[in-house]
């Protein structure tokens, strides 16, 4: 017979022949690892939800929030060479459709501000995602893929 299967005490021992060691008490389940870089990271409410509809401060358009980015998610290249006013990495950046045209944009939060309008807009790619406008805002009724 070989030696007696090790046993886990509550305390997070395990004890055999030859006395008991201490290990890591186990982790409970359905709690997810911490990351290291945890609390470095800068984290921010976004000021504007999908459905929104908003200005565009320095290029004067206004428009609605199809997503959310909750801090610029773009090439470092595309940031050098357009967004030159070098606004924050690390704050929520927004996708929008601008009214009356046929092309989106990628804005960052500074340079937006709530339209006061609460007009629609017009947009060809507006029904692919809302269903209606209602109060000043774009809604979706559907599922969100």
């Amino acid at each position: 017979m070989g030696p007696p299967p090790p046993w886990r005490g509550l305390d997070g021992t395990i004890a055999h022949r030859g006395g008991a060691a201490r290990i890591a008490p186990p982790k409970p389940r359905g709690t997810a690892p911490r990351l290291p870089y945890a609390c470095c990271v800068r984290r921010r409410e976004a000021r504007f939800d999908v459905g929104s509809l908003v200005h565009h401060r320095l290029f004067d358009y206004r428009g609605v929030v199809v997503d959310v980015d909750p801090s610029f998610q773009g090439r470092d290249a595309w940031y050098e060479q357009v967004a030159r006013s070098r606004p924050p990495r690390d704050a929520p950046w927004y996708h929008v459709l601008p009214h009356d045209a046929a092309h989106t944009t990628y804005v960052a939060e500074r340079n937006l501000e709530p339209d006061p309008s609460g007009q629609p807009i017009r947009h060809p790619l507006l029904e692919h995602f809302f269903d209606d406008f209602e109060e000043g805002r774009y809604l979706r009724k559907g599922p969100v893929n």
